[in-house]
C-alpha cells in the first residue's frame, strides 16, 4: 500500500496549553508516592474539601435536587444561556451585594466557573488583541487564553501589600490592543480578599484604560479574615465589570458543575460593544448545565440558611489559623502570610536551608514520595520556587498533613 503524508497535527495552542495544567502537575507530583506507605495520603493540592465529611453541603441543596429529580420535569435539555427560574434566582442572590437590580437578562448559567471563563474569553477574542492576568493565578485563565488566541500579560500581585494588584505595573502593560483584566477575589492561589477601597481602584484604573473587568469569584463569601467579601460588581457604575461564580465552592460540590456569567453594567457599555451578542453565541457553541441542578437552584440559594455558612467558615477558619501557626515554625519557609479567604495561601521557599532539594518541583514530588503528602509546585502559577497550600480538608487530617511537612524540611535542613 502506498505511504500517503497524514495531513493532520496536534494542535499546537492546546499543546502550549497543557503546560498551565494544575491536574497535569499534580498528577506528575503523585507519580512518586510510596504505595509501600501505610498513611493515608493528605491531599493539600487541589481545593475540593467536599470529600470530607465535616464539608458536607447543606441538607437542603441535597433535597432541592432530589426534588428536581422526582419530578421527572427536569429531564430534556436546558435552553442556551440557562433556564428561566435559575437566571432569576441567580439575579435575585447576587443582586443582595450591589446597588442596583441584576435582572435574569444579565445572568447566564454556565457548567461551572471554568466554562464561564472559556465563554468569555471566546466573546473577547479579536486580532491581535490582549488580557491582562494576575501573577500568582489561576492556570485555567492563562491555558484558555491561548486557545482562544489572546495575548497574554501578566501583571503582579504584590505579596509585601497582602497580594493587592501592582496598578502601576499593569497600566504599563496595557495598550489599544488590551480588551480586559482579570481579577480573583477572594484569592486563588494567595488566599488574600481585596477591600472595598483598592477595588474601587481597579475599576478607576480599568476606566482610564478602557477595559473591562473580569471579576472571578468562585470564592464569593467564603472570608474569615479581618476584610469582608466585596463583589466587584459594586463598582459596574465605573468600570463594566462581568463576575464569574459558581455553586461549588460555598456549597461544598464542585462535581455538580454549575456557575455563571454576570453582567454589571448599568450603563449599557456591554450592549453598545457587542459584547452581550458575543456572549449568547459563544454559549451555542457549548453545552449546557444539567436541567436539574438548575431547577434545584432557586430552592438552594433562597432556602439554604446561614447556620450552614456559619459552620463552613468556622472549620476554614480554624483550618487557616493551623495551617498559618504551624508553617511559620518551619525555618525553610518564607513570605507566609495569614490567608484571610478562599482555600489557600502560597510560601516561599528558601533552598539555602535545604540540602539534595533544587526547585519546587523537586521539593514536591520528595514531599510525596516520603510523607505521601501532596502540594502544588508554585511554577504551574508562575511562582518558581513557591508552593500551594491547600487547608480545606478535614482539621485532623491537616493537623497530621502540617506535621509530615515538618518533619519532611526537619530531615532535609541543610547542616551548614
Amino acid at each position: 500500500m502506498e505511504t500517503k503524508e497524514w495531513k493532520f497535527r496536534g494542535n499546537i495552542d492546546l499543546k502550549s496549553a497543557s503546560v498551565f495544567s494544575i491536574a497535569r502537575v499534580i498528577g506528575d507530583v503523585k507519580t512518586n508516592l510510596n504505595q509501600s506507605d501505610q498513611r493515608p495520603i493528605i491531599p493539600l493540592s487541589i481545593g475540593d474539601p467536599s470529600i470530607f465529611p465535616c464539608f458536607r453541603t447543606a441538607q437542603v441543596a441535597e433535597d432541592a435536587v432530589v426534588d428536581a429529580l422526582r419530578s421527572s420535569n427536569f429531564n430534556g435539555h436546558a435552553p442556551k444561556g440557562g433556564a428561566l427560574q435559575a437566571r432569576r434566582s441567580l439575579a435575585e442572590y447576587l443582586s443582595c451585594n450591589l446597588p442596583y437590580k441584576l435582572s435574569p437578562d444579565d445572568v447566564y448559567v454556565t457548567v461551572g466557573a471554568k466554562q464561564a471563563i472559556d465563554v468569555v474569553l471566546s466573546a473577547l477574542r479579536r486580532p491581535d488583541a490582549n488580557i491582562l492576568l494576575p501573577k500568582p493565578g489561576y492556570p485555567a485563565y492563562e491555558a484558555l487564553s491561548v486557545i482562544n488566541r489572546l495575548e497574554v500579560r501578566h501583571f503582579d500581585l504584590l505579596q509585601e501589600k497582602d497580594w493587592e494588584v501592582d496598578l502601576n505595573g499593569l497600566q504599563k502593560l496595557a495598550d489599544d490592543k488590551t480588551v480586559a483584566m482579570v481579577i480573583i477575589n477572594p484569592g486563588n492561589p494567595c488566599g488574600n480578599v481585596y477591600t472595598r477601597d483598592h477595588l474601587k481602584k481597579i475599576a478607576e484604573t480599568a476606566r482610564r484604560l478602557g477595559i473591562l473587568v473580569i471579576a472571578d469569584e468562585a470564592y464569593g463569601h467564603l472570608t474569615f479574615g479581618s476584610n469582608l467579601f466585596v463583589p466587584m460588581g459594586l463598582f459596574g457604575n465605573i468600570a463594566p465589570v462581568l463576575t464569574l461564580g459558581s455553586l461549588s465552592k460555598r456549597w461544598m460540590v464542585p462535581g455538580w458543575r454549575i456557575g455563571w456569567i454576570a453582567r454589571s453594567d448599568p450603563d449599557g457599555i456591554f450592549e453598545e460593544q457587542g459584547i452581550v451578542e458575543c456572549i449568547k453565541r459563544s454559549l451555542i457553541t457549548h453545552t449546557e448545565a444539567a436541567t436539574f441542578i438548575q431547577a434545584a437552584l432557586p430552592q438552594i440559594l433562597e432556602k439554604t440558611t446561614d447556620d450552614f455558612f456559619v459552620k463552613i467558615i468556622n472549620i476554614l477558619r480554624q483550618d487557616a489559623d493551623m495551617c498559618y501557626e504551624r508553617l511559620k515554625e518551619i525555618p525553610c519557609f518564607r513570605c507566609l502570610q495569614k490567608p484571610q479567604g478562599s482555600l489557600f495561601l502560597m510560601i516561599k521557599l528558601d533552598l539555602s536551608q535545604l540540602q539534595g532539594i533544587n526547585d519546587d518541583m523537586e521539593f514536591c514530588s520528595k514531599l510525596a514520595k516520603e510523607e505521601s503528602v501532596i502540594l502544588l509546585p508554585g511554577f504551574v502559577l508562575r511562582m518558581k520556587n513557591w508552593v500551594r497550600v491547600t487547608f480545606g480538608i478535614e482539621p485532623s487530617a491537616l493537623e497530621d498533613g502540617l506535621a509530615r511537612i515538618k518533619a519532611f524540611c526537619l530531615r532535609h535542613a541543610s547542616k551548614c
